[in-house]
Protein backbone atom coordinates (compact mmCIF):
# COMPACT_ATOMS: atom_id res chain seq x y z
CA UNK A 1 0.00 0.00 0.00
CA UNK A 2 1.11 3.99 -0.50
CA UNK A 3 0.95 6.21 2.19
CA UNK A 4 -1.79 7.85 2.84
CA UNK A 5 -3.93 4.82 1.53
CA UNK A 6 -3.53 5.97 -2.30
CA UNK A 7 -3.06 3.06 -4.84
CA UNK A 8 -0.34 2.82 -6.94
CA UNK A 9 -0.43 3.79 -10.57
CA UNK A 10 -1.01 0.80 -13.21
CA UNK A 11 1.96 -0.13 -15.27
CA UNK A 12 -0.19 -0.60 -18.61
CA UNK A 13 2.17 -1.46 -21.72
CA UNK A 14 -0.90 1.28 -23.30
CA UNK A 15 0.17 3.82 -20.76
CA UNK A 16 3.94 4.32 -21.44
CA UNK A 17 6.18 6.07 -18.26
CA UNK A 18 7.36 9.62 -19.18
CA UNK A 19 10.93 9.81 -20.66
CA UNK A 20 13.50 11.62 -19.00
CA UNK A 21 13.95 14.80 -21.11
CA UNK A 22 16.91 14.69 -23.28
CA UNK A 23 19.20 17.87 -24.51
CA UNK A 24 18.86 18.74 -28.18
CA UNK A 25 21.08 17.64 -31.22
CA UNK A 26 22.97 20.06 -32.17
CA UNK A 27 22.57 20.65 -36.06
CA UNK A 28 24.95 19.47 -38.22
CA UNK A 29 27.60 21.92 -39.28
CA UNK A 30 27.74 22.44 -43.37
CA UNK A 31 30.62 20.25 -45.35
CA UNK A 32 33.19 22.79 -46.51
CA UNK A 33 33.78 23.03 -49.95
CA UNK A 34 35.84 21.05 -52.05
CA UNK A 35 39.43 22.30 -52.84
CA UNK A 36 40.32 23.28 -56.19
CA UNK A 37 42.97 20.43 -57.49
CA UNK A 38 46.09 21.80 -59.21
CA UNK A 39 46.85 20.85 -62.46
CA UNK A 40 50.07 18.57 -61.22
CA UNK A 41 47.74 16.66 -58.42
CA UNK A 42 45.24 15.08 -61.45
CA UNK A 43 45.53 11.67 -61.00
CA UNK A 44 46.12 11.86 -65.37
CA UNK A 45 48.92 13.90 -65.28
CA UNK A 46 48.67 14.06 -68.93
CA UNK A 47 51.24 15.97 -70.92
CA UNK A 48 49.25 19.09 -70.96
CA UNK A 49 48.71 19.20 -67.56
CA UNK A 50 52.32 18.41 -66.47
CA UNK A 51 53.50 21.46 -69.10
CA UNK A 52 50.42 23.41 -67.50
CA UNK A 53 52.24 22.79 -64.11
CA UNK A 54 55.70 23.64 -65.77
CA UNK A 55 54.24 26.83 -67.33
CA UNK A 56 53.25 28.23 -64.20
CA UNK A 57 56.28 27.41 -62.77
CA UNK A 58 58.72 29.01 -64.43
CA UNK A 59 57.18 30.95 -67.71
CA UNK A 60 56.37 35.03 -68.13
CA UNK A 61 53.41 36.24 -67.86
CA UNK A 62 53.43 36.63 -71.68
CA UNK A 63 54.15 32.42 -72.10
CA UNK A 64 51.03 32.03 -69.64
CA UNK A 65 48.74 33.61 -71.66
CA UNK A 66 49.82 32.14 -74.66
CA UNK A 67 49.29 28.87 -73.01
CA UNK A 68 46.01 29.88 -71.64
CA UNK A 69 44.88 31.01 -75.13
CA UNK A 70 46.26 27.73 -76.96
CA UNK A 71 44.75 25.30 -74.22
CA UNK A 72 42.51 27.01 -72.19
CA UNK A 73 40.52 28.79 -74.32
CA UNK A 74 41.92 31.93 -73.28
CA UNK A 75 41.19 34.96 -74.70
CA UNK A 76 43.61 36.94 -77.35
CA UNK A 77 43.72 40.06 -75.76
CA UNK A 78 45.59 39.62 -72.11
CA UNK A 79 48.02 38.38 -74.80
CA UNK A 80 48.69 41.44 -76.51
CA UNK A 81 48.51 43.03 -73.51
CA UNK A 82 51.76 41.19 -72.37
CA UNK A 83 53.04 41.57 -75.58
CA UNK A 84 52.71 45.32 -75.32
CA UNK A 85 55.15 45.36 -72.67
CA UNK A 86 57.99 44.53 -75.05
CA UNK A 87 57.08 47.11 -77.69
CA UNK A 88 58.82 50.65 -78.25
CA UNK A 89 58.12 53.69 -79.59
CA UNK A 90 59.81 52.97 -82.80
CA UNK A 91 57.35 50.51 -83.70
CA UNK A 92 59.78 47.49 -82.87
CA UNK A 93 59.73 45.27 -79.86
CA UNK A 94 62.88 44.67 -77.05
CA UNK A 95 63.19 43.98 -73.17
CA UNK A 96 64.41 40.63 -73.76
CA UNK A 97 60.80 39.31 -76.03
CA UNK A 98 63.22 37.12 -77.46
CA UNK A 99 65.37 35.43 -74.40
CA UNK A 100 69.09 35.33 -76.12
CA UNK A 101 68.77 38.92 -76.59
CA UNK A 102 68.38 41.11 -73.42
CA UNK A 103 68.11 44.45 -72.84
CA UNK A 104 65.21 47.01 -73.91
CA UNK A 105 66.49 47.93 -77.78
CA UNK A 106 64.56 46.95 -79.88
CA UNK A 107 65.69 44.22 -82.33
CA UNK A 108 65.40 42.32 -85.49
CA UNK A 109 64.73 39.12 -83.99
CA UNK A 110 62.10 40.47 -80.85
CA UNK A 111 60.12 42.13 -83.91
CA UNK A 112 60.12 38.14 -85.40
CA UNK A 113 58.79 37.39 -81.92
CA UNK A 114 56.04 39.66 -81.75
CA UNK A 115 54.72 39.12 -85.28
CA UNK A 116 54.51 35.17 -84.49
CA UNK A 117 52.80 35.88 -81.17
CA UNK A 118 50.18 37.99 -82.64
CA UNK A 119 49.96 35.74 -85.87
CA UNK A 120 48.85 32.71 -83.19
CA UNK A 121 46.34 34.64 -81.65
CA UNK A 122 45.18 35.59 -85.28
CA UNK A 123 45.62 39.70 -83.88
CA UNK A 124 48.56 39.96 -86.80
CA UNK A 125 47.27 43.54 -88.76
CA UNK A 126 46.34 46.68 -88.15
CA UNK A 127 47.73 50.17 -87.18
CA UNK A 128 50.26 47.94 -84.43
CA UNK A 129 51.90 45.47 -87.58
CA UNK A 130 51.86 48.92 -89.81
CA UNK A 131 54.08 50.45 -87.03
CA UNK A 132 56.29 47.44 -87.13
CA UNK A 133 56.58 47.25 -90.69
CA UNK A 134 57.96 50.91 -90.58
CA UNK A 135 60.62 49.81 -88.09
CA UNK A 136 61.85 46.55 -90.09
CA UNK A 137 62.57 49.60 -92.87
CA UNK A 138 63.95 51.84 -90.51
CA UNK A 139 66.18 48.53 -90.19
CA UNK A 140 66.44 46.83 -93.34
CA UNK A 141 69.88 46.49 -94.94
CA UNK A 142 70.74 47.61 -98.72
CA UNK A 143 68.99 44.78 -100.31
CA UNK A 144 66.33 45.34 -98.12
CA UNK A 145 66.60 42.42 -95.57
CA UNK A 146 66.65 42.12 -91.86
CA UNK A 147 70.56 41.57 -89.92
CA UNK A 148 70.04 39.28 -87.62
CA UNK A 149 71.19 41.56 -84.89
CA UNK A 150 71.79 45.30 -84.71
CA UNK A 151 74.41 47.36 -83.09
CA UNK A 152 73.37 49.46 -79.97
CA UNK A 153 72.66 47.31 -77.29
CA UNK A 154 75.30 49.18 -75.04
CA UNK A 155 76.67 45.84 -73.31
CA UNK A 156 73.41 44.39 -72.28
CA UNK A 157 73.93 40.43 -72.06
CA UNK A 158 73.19 38.50 -75.25
CA UNK A 159 74.35 35.36 -76.37
CA UNK A 160 77.15 34.51 -78.69
CA UNK A 161 76.00 36.38 -81.93
CA UNK A 162 77.77 36.58 -84.86
CA UNK A 163 80.01 39.85 -84.50
CA UNK A 164 77.78 43.14 -85.40
CA UNK A 165 79.68 45.12 -87.70
CA UNK A 166 79.06 48.33 -89.67
CA UNK A 167 77.83 46.69 -93.19
CA UNK A 168 75.09 44.32 -91.90
CA UNK A 169 74.26 41.61 -94.06
CA UNK A 170 70.86 40.65 -94.95
CA UNK A 171 69.74 37.22 -93.29
CA UNK A 172 67.12 35.04 -95.02
CA UNK A 173 67.33 33.77 -91.09
CA UNK A 174 66.03 37.39 -89.80
CA UNK A 175 63.90 37.85 -93.15
CA UNK A 176 62.30 35.05 -94.02
CA UNK A 177 59.98 34.19 -91.13
CA UNK A 178 58.91 37.82 -90.94
CA UNK A 179 58.14 38.17 -94.73
CA UNK A 180 56.06 34.50 -94.61
CA UNK A 181 53.90 35.65 -91.49
CA UNK A 182 53.28 38.91 -93.46
CA UNK A 183 51.92 37.61 -96.55
CA UNK A 184 50.08 35.11 -94.38
CA UNK A 185 47.99 37.42 -93.04
CA UNK A 186 47.77 39.19 -96.19
CA UNK A 187 49.94 42.63 -95.11
CA UNK A 188 51.66 44.57 -97.85
CA UNK A 189 53.85 47.28 -97.23
CA UNK A 190 55.93 48.90 -99.30
CA UNK A 191 58.69 46.93 -97.36
CA UNK A 192 57.66 43.86 -98.49
CA UNK A 193 58.83 43.84 -102.60
CA UNK A 194 61.88 44.14 -101.96
CA UNK A 195 61.89 41.76 -98.63
CA UNK A 196 60.30 39.46 -100.56
CA UNK A 197 62.71 39.18 -103.36
CA UNK A 198 65.33 38.80 -100.96
CA UNK A 199 63.89 35.87 -99.75
CA UNK A 200 63.03 34.03 -103.27
CA UNK A 201 67.11 34.54 -103.93
CA UNK A 202 68.01 33.41 -101.12
CA UNK A 203 66.39 30.06 -100.47
CA UNK A 204 66.89 29.29 -104.30
CA UNK A 205 70.83 29.46 -103.88
CA UNK A 206 70.68 28.05 -101.04
CA UNK A 207 73.69 24.93 -101.64
CA UNK A 208 75.16 24.52 -98.15
CA UNK A 209 72.12 25.25 -96.11
CA UNK A 210 72.79 25.47 -91.79
CA UNK A 211 69.08 23.67 -90.67
CA UNK A 212 68.08 26.84 -89.19
CA UNK A 213 68.64 28.36 -92.83
CA UNK A 214 66.51 25.71 -93.78
CA UNK A 215 63.59 26.64 -91.52
CA UNK A 216 63.61 29.97 -92.28
CA UNK A 217 62.98 29.06 -95.86
CA UNK A 218 60.31 27.23 -94.86
CA UNK A 219 58.69 29.78 -92.76
CA UNK A 220 58.89 31.72 -96.30
CA UNK A 221 58.16 29.05 -98.66
CA UNK A 222 55.00 28.11 -96.97
CA UNK A 223 53.45 31.34 -97.05
CA UNK A 224 55.03 32.61 -100.23
CA UNK A 225 52.11 34.05 -102.63
CA UNK A 226 53.46 32.16 -106.01
CA UNK A 227 52.35 28.47 -104.85
CA UNK A 228 54.50 26.86 -107.70
CA UNK A 229 57.45 28.55 -107.37
CA UNK A 230 57.12 27.72 -103.77
CA UNK A 231 56.17 23.77 -103.91
CA UNK A 232 59.50 23.84 -106.80
CA UNK A 233 61.89 25.82 -104.41
CA UNK A 234 61.06 23.54 -101.19
CA UNK A 235 61.03 20.22 -102.86
CA UNK A 236 64.70 20.83 -104.32
CA UNK A 237 65.19 21.91 -100.37
CA UNK A 238 63.69 18.91 -99.09
CA UNK A 239 66.02 16.78 -101.53
CA UNK A 240 69.18 18.48 -100.20
CA UNK A 241 67.98 18.15 -96.42
CA UNK A 242 68.00 14.32 -97.58
CA UNK A 243 71.41 14.39 -99.40
CA UNK A 244 73.04 16.18 -95.99
CA UNK A 245 71.37 14.40 -93.29
CA UNK A 246 70.46 17.75 -91.52
CA UNK A 247 66.88 15.90 -90.34
CA UNK A 248 67.27 13.11 -87.65
CA UNK A 249 65.29 10.29 -89.74
CA UNK A 250 65.97 7.45 -86.99
CA UNK A 251 66.00 8.94 -83.32
CA UNK A 252 67.25 5.96 -81.92
CA UNK A 253 69.97 6.64 -84.45
CA UNK A 254 70.27 9.91 -83.56
CA UNK A 255 74.49 9.69 -82.52
CA UNK A 256 75.38 8.93 -86.34
CA UNK A 257 74.06 12.24 -87.69
CA UNK A 258 76.13 15.03 -88.34
CA UNK A 259 75.85 18.23 -85.88
CA UNK A 260 75.46 21.21 -87.73
CA UNK A 261 78.44 24.20 -87.42
CA UNK A 262 78.23 26.04 -84.99
CA UNK A 263 76.18 23.56 -82.65
CA UNK A 264 76.64 21.64 -79.60
CA UNK A 265 77.23 18.34 -79.32
CA UNK A 266 73.01 16.84 -79.20
CA UNK A 267 71.76 19.30 -81.14
CA UNK A 268 70.04 18.04 -83.70
CA UNK A 269 66.96 18.55 -86.09
CA UNK A 270 64.12 15.94 -86.53
CA UNK A 271 61.05 15.88 -89.26
CA UNK A 272 58.77 17.23 -87.11
CA UNK A 273 61.38 20.86 -86.33
CA UNK A 274 61.07 21.65 -90.17
CA UNK A 275 56.78 20.54 -90.66
CA UNK A 276 55.62 21.51 -87.27
CA UNK A 277 52.16 21.07 -89.05
CA UNK A 278 51.08 18.52 -91.68
CA UNK A 279 50.31 21.78 -94.24
CA UNK A 280 53.69 22.53 -94.94
CA UNK A 281 55.10 22.24 -97.76
CA UNK A 282 58.36 20.40 -95.44
CA UNK A 283 55.93 17.88 -94.65
CA UNK A 284 56.32 16.05 -98.35
CA UNK A 285 59.55 15.49 -97.24
CA UNK A 286 59.52 13.25 -95.06
CA UNK A 287 57.67 9.33 -95.57
CA UNK A 288 54.92 8.63 -92.57
CA UNK A 289 57.05 6.44 -90.73
CA UNK A 290 59.84 8.55 -90.69
CA UNK A 291 57.16 11.64 -89.57
CA UNK A 292 55.77 8.86 -87.02
CA UNK A 293 59.37 8.26 -85.31
CA UNK A 294 59.95 11.82 -84.94
CA UNK A 295 56.45 12.90 -83.07
CA UNK A 296 57.01 9.72 -81.00
CA UNK A 297 60.53 11.04 -80.40
CA UNK A 298 58.81 14.80 -79.76
CA UNK A 299 56.68 12.94 -76.87
CA UNK A 300 59.07 10.94 -75.13
CA UNK A 301 60.97 14.36 -74.74
CA UNK A 302 58.66 15.79 -72.76
CA UNK A 303 60.82 15.87 -68.86
CA UNK A 304 60.29 15.32 -65.55
CA UNK A 305 59.55 18.96 -64.82
CA UNK A 306 56.65 19.16 -67.54
CA UNK A 307 58.40 20.93 -69.88
CA UNK A 308 60.54 19.79 -73.20
CA UNK A 309 64.40 20.66 -73.48
CA UNK A 310 66.26 23.59 -74.81
CA UNK A 311 68.41 22.29 -77.62
CA UNK A 312 70.65 24.93 -77.69
CA UNK A 313 74.15 25.85 -75.64
CA UNK A 314 72.86 27.74 -72.40
CA UNK A 315 75.33 30.79 -72.34
CA UNK A 316 74.25 32.60 -69.29
CA UNK A 317 74.81 31.36 -65.54
CA UNK A 318 71.40 32.60 -64.82
CA UNK A 319 68.29 30.79 -65.65
CA UNK A 320 65.99 32.62 -66.72
CA UNK A 321 66.52 32.93 -70.29
CA UNK A 322 66.86 28.98 -70.38
CA UNK A 323 63.69 28.66 -68.74
CA UNK A 324 61.85 31.52 -71.00
CA UNK A 325 62.91 29.90 -73.72
CA UNK A 326 61.72 26.53 -72.44
CA UNK A 327 58.09 27.89 -71.85
CA UNK A 328 57.89 29.07 -75.18
CA UNK A 329 59.57 25.66 -76.64
CA UNK A 330 56.98 23.82 -74.49
CA UNK A 331 53.84 25.43 -76.40
CA UNK A 332 54.97 24.81 -79.89
CA UNK A 333 55.79 21.06 -78.61
CA UNK A 334 52.09 21.05 -77.62
CA UNK A 335 50.69 22.66 -80.60
CA UNK A 336 52.90 20.47 -83.18
CA UNK A 337 51.47 17.44 -81.19
CA UNK A 338 48.09 18.51 -81.44
CA UNK A 339 48.28 19.74 -84.79
CA UNK A 340 49.45 15.97 -85.92
CA UNK A 341 46.19 14.88 -84.01
CA UNK A 342 48.73 12.95 -81.02
CA UNK A 343 46.84 13.40 -77.37
CA UNK A 344 48.13 15.34 -75.30
CA UNK A 345 45.43 15.89 -72.66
Amino acid sequence: MAENGASPLPTSPLIPTPAAPTAPTPPTAPAPPPTPTPPTAHASRSPLARAEHFVWLTARVLEQRLFAYHFRDGDAGPVETALDAHRNEDGGYGHALEPDLRGPDSQPLHTARALRVLDAVGRCGGQRVERMCRYLTSVSTRDGALPLVRPGGRGYPAAPFPPVVDDLPGELLATGPVVGLLHRNDVWHAWLFRATDFCWQAAESLETPHPDEVEAAVAFLDNAPDRPRAQAAADRLGRLVRERRLAVLDPDDRDTYPVSPGRAPGEYRFPHDYAGHPGSLARAWFTDDEMARSLDFLAREQEEDGGWPLRQPRWAPATAPALEARAAVTIEALRTLRAYGRPIG
